[in-house]
C-alpha cells in the first residue's frame, strides 16, 4: 500500500498542467517501472476515466489503485495523487498576490504552459499509434476529431458515438466470423 501511495504521491508532485500532462509519467510509473498493469489496461482506463466525471489522472489513479488493491487502493492511490496538487495550491493561494505581477513568474508559468503542451501532445501520439491500426479506427479518430475541432461538437456525444459505434462495428465483425 505504501508503494501504491508514493507512486501516485510522485506521479501528483512531478507533474505540472494537469490530468493530461500526467499520462506520460502515470505510463512510466504503473506500466514500465511498477508493471502494475499493462499499457492495454492503462488505455483502457483512459478510456473510461474520459467519460466519467473528473480529472482523467486522478481517475486513472483510482482504477489502478482498485486494481492493486481495491476499495482501499483506491483511496490511497486518488489521495496521493491528489495531495501533492492540494498543499501547492494552497501555498500558492496564500503566496500568488505578492508575486504573480513579477515578470519572471509570469515567463516561468508561460514556459510551463509550453512544455505542458508537449507532454500533451506527446500522449496524444502515443495514443494513436496503439489504437488507431484499422481503417474502422481511422475513420473514427477523423469523424471524431472533425466533430471536436471543426464544429465544436461536446465531447461527452462524440465519446457516446464512439461507444455506438464500437458497439455495432464489434457486433458486426462477430456475425462476419
Amino acid at each position: 500500500m505504501w508503494e501504491l501511495f508514493v507512486s501516485f504521491f510522485k506521479i501528483g508532485l512531478f507533474t505540472f498542467g494537469g490530468g493530461y500532462a500526467m499520462l506520460p509519467v502515470i505510463q512510466r510509473e504503473i506500466i514500465e517501472k511498477r508493471k502494475w498493469c499493462s499499457e492495454e489496461e492503462v488505455l483502457d482506463y483512459y478510456a473510461v476515466a474520459q467519460c466519467t466525471p473528473g480529472v482523467i489522472a486522478v481517475n486513472t489513479a483510482t482504477f489502478v489503485g482498485y486494481k492493486c488493491r481495491k476499495i482501499t487502493g483506491g483511496v490511497v492511490a486518488t489521495g496521493a495523487v491528489i495531495l501533492p496538487s492540494l498543499l501547492i495550491i494552497m501555498v500558492i493561494a496564500a503566496c500568488i498576490r505578492s508575486f504573480a505581477d513579477y515578470p519572471v513568474v509570469q515567463h516561468a508559468l508561460a514556459g510551463i504552459r509550453v512544455a505542458v503542451a508537449v507532454l500533451v501532445l506527446r500522449t496524444v501520439f502515443q495514443m494513436f499509434r496503439k489504437n488507431v491500426r484499422t481503417a474502422a479506427a481511422a475513420g473514427i479518430f477523423f469523424v471524431a476529431l472533425v466533430l471536436s475541432l471543426v464544429l465544436r461538437v461536446p465531447s461527452m456525444y462524440i465519446v457516446v458515438g464512439a461507444i455506438v459505434y464500437g458497439v455495432l462495428f464489434g457486433a458486426r465483425g462477430r456475425e462476419k466470423a
